[in-house]
C-alpha cells in the first residue's frame, strides 16, 4: 500500500475543551467538528512540556524534551541530538515535506530562527509570529510587503487586520499550494499557525461573534490567591482574581481566535479534497500546549502543569483506514505522534523513541481506551538564564507523572509539590501533597514517577543532558 500523505495542523497555545462537537457549547468550530466525527479523536492528549520550544522538540522527534537536551524556550540553535520525523519521513520513504509557520526549536525573539543542519523539510516559509520584530527572513511579512501592506502598520491595530491578511490565513494559503504541487510520491505539510497564542487579538469581526457575559468563566476559588504564590516555579503571571484582568473578555478573544482557525482549516480540508488527495492523506489537528485561560487566577503558559495548559487537542483522519467518530479517553501523550507516522508510513521506529505508535489504536487492533498506563510531562529551566535581569538566576526544574485518576507534580529541589484526585477533584482544587490520608497515595506515585523520569533518559546519549 501506498504511504499516505500527511496534512499536520498545529495551533499554538491551545488547550483541549475548545471544540463544539467535545463539549463545549460555547465555541463555534464546525470543521474541527468535522474531522471528529470523520476521525478519531483523543480526548487525553497530553504535552511533554507546557512551554514550546520543548514541547514541539518532543512531538517532532517522539522523545522527551530532556532526551534531545531540548528543555528551553530561548536556546541559541536546536540540539540536533536526534532526527526529527520529518526527516525520517524524507529519507525513509522519499517524503516532500513542507512547512508554512513556526518551528520553534530554538528561541526566534527578534531573530530569523537558525534551521537545524536537516530537518527534512524542502519548502520552508518560516513566521513565527505575526509581529514586526524580525530584520530579515520572515517569510509573512515579506509576503504581506509584495501585496502592498506594512507588517508595522498593521500591527499598530491588530483587530483591523482582515481576515485574507491575517497570519493564520496565509499559513493556509501556503499550505493549500503545497498541497496542490505536481508530485510522484507522499508528501507532509505542517501547518503551524501562531493562533491562538497571546496576545488576545483576533480581527474585529470575529471578536464581535462572542459576548464575553456569555462564555464560560475560569476555573477560580480564592482560596487559589493563597495557594498559587506557594508554588516555586519561576514562570508564571501572579494569581489574580479573574475580574480583575477582564478574564472573560480574553476567553471570548481567545475563541474568537480559534474560530478563525477554524475557518482555515474548512479551506484546507476543502482543497484536499477538490484535489483528489482526500482518501489517502492522513490528517492531524493538534496543538503544542495549552493555555490557563484565567483557571486559578493564572493566564498564559508557565510553570505549571493544570489541565488546561498541559493537556490539548488531538484528532487523527485518515478516510477508509481509521474508524470514523471515535472518541478515546486513552492517556496519550505527543510523542506518539512520531512513531505513528512513521508506523503509517512503514519506515522503522527507532528504539530511542519514548513515544508509542498509536496505530493500533487508529485502525481498531486495540481497543479506543488502550493506551498508557501514564502520562509524563517536563519543564527543566525552561527560561535561559542569560534573559535580561536575569543575572543569578538558576531556573526551576519539575515533572508531572499522570495515571488515569491521579495527578502527582515534582518540583524539584522544594517541599512544595502537588497531588490531585482527578476523580473527586477535576478541576485541581484541593492538593493533598501534604495530606496524611493521602501519604501512602502520594509514596506509591512518586516512585512511578521517579521510575518514569529514569526510563526516560536516553542512556545512549553522548552528550550531557541539558538539565
Amino acid at each position: 500500500m501506498p504511504a499516505p500523505n500527511i496534512l499536520w495542523f498545529c495551533t499554538d497555545q491551545q488547550r483541549y475543551d475548545t471544540i463544539h462537537s467535545l463539549n463545549n457549547p460555547h465555541i463555534r468550530t464546525p470543521n474541527i467538528d468535522r474531522l471528529v466525527a470523520e476521525g478519531v479523536a483523543f480526548t487525553h492528549a497530553f504535552c511533554q512540556s507546557p512551554i514550546c520550544t520543548p514541547s514541539r522538540a518532543s512531538f517532532l522527534t517522539g522523545r522527551y524534551p530532556s532526551s534531545v537536551h531540548n528543555t528551553r524556550n530561548g536556546n541559541e540553535r536546536w540540539s540536533e541530538a536526534a532526527p526529527l520525523v520529518t526527516k525520517l519521513l524524507r529519507d525513509g520513504a522519499g517524503y516532500d515535506c513542507g512547512l508554512a509557520g513556526k518551528l520553534h526549536l530554538a528561541g526566534a525573539a527578534g531573530r530569523k530562527e537558525p534551521r537545524p543542519a536537516d530537518d527534512g523539510y524542502r519548502l520552508f516559509h518560516w513566521s513565527h509570529d505575526p509581529e514586526d520584530r524580525y530584520p530579515s527572513g520572515h517569510a509573512y511579512a515579506d509576503w504581506l510587503a509584495v501585496q502592498g501592506y506594512s507588517l508595522k502598520k498593521m500591527r499598530a491595530d491588530p483587530a483591523s487586520i482582515p481576515p485574507h491578511l491575517h497570519q493564520t490565513t496565509w499559513c493556509t494559503d501556503r499550505a493549500i499550494d503545497f498541497l496542490e504541487e505536481e508530485r510522484g510520491g507522499p508528501w507532509l505539510m505542517s501547518v503551524n499557525v501562531f493562533d491562538p497564542h497571546g496576545p488576545f487579538d483576533p480581527p474585529q469581526s470575529y471578536l464581535d461573534r462572542y459576548d464575553p457575559a456569555r462564555v464560560p468563566a475560569p476555573l477560580f476559588r480564592e482560596s487559589d490567591l493563597a495557594e498559587q504564590p506557594r508554588n516555586p516555579g519561576d514562570f508564571q503571571n501572579p494569581a489574580r482574581r479573574p475580574e480583575e484582568f477582564d478574564a472573560q473578555q480574553i476567553v471570548a478573544a481567545y475563541y474568537a481566535m480559534i474560530e478563525l482557525i477554524d475557518d482555515n482549516l474548512g479551506r484546507l480540508l476543502d482543497a484536499l479534497e477538490a484535489s483528489g488527495q482526500r482518501e489517502n492523506t492522513i490528517v492531524i489537528f493538534t496543538s503544542d500546549h495549552g493555555e490557563m485561560l484565567g483557571d486559578h487566577g493564572l493566564l498564559l503558559k508557565g510553570c505549571r502543569f493544570f489541565e488546561g495548559l498541559v493537556r490539548v487537542p488531538l484528532i487523527v483522519r485518515w478516510p477508509g483506514h481509521f474508524p470514523a467518530g471515535v472518541v478515546s479517553d486513552a492517556l496519550v501523550e505527543l510523542t506518539d505522534i512520531a512513531p505513528t507516522l512513521l508506523d503509517a508510513a512503514g519506515v522503522d521506529i527507532p528504539w530511542q523513541m519514548n513515544g508509542r505508535s498509536l496505530l493500533p489504536l487508529l485502525t481498531g487492533e486495540k481497543a479506543p481506551a488502550d493506551h498508557r498506563d501514564f502520562v509524563r510531562c517536563e519543564y527543566y529551566q525552561a527560561l535561559n538564564a542569560n534573559t535580561p535581569g536575569r543575572t543569578g538566576w538558576a531556573g526551576s526544574f519539575a515533572t508531572m507523572y499522570r495515571d488515569k485518576r491521579y495527578k502527582l507534580v515534582v518540583y524539584h529541589g522544594h517541599s512544595y509539590g502537588e497531588l490531585y484526585d482527578l476523580e473527586t477533584d477535576p478541576g485541581e482544587f484541593d492538593n493533598r501533597w501534604d495530606d496524611p490520608a493521602f501519604a501512602d497515595i502520594r509514596f506509591d506515585l512518586l516512585r512511578n514517577s521517579f521510575g518514569a523520569l529514569a526510563m526516560a533518559v536516553d542512556v545512549g546519549a553522548e552528550q550531557t543532558l541539558a538539565f
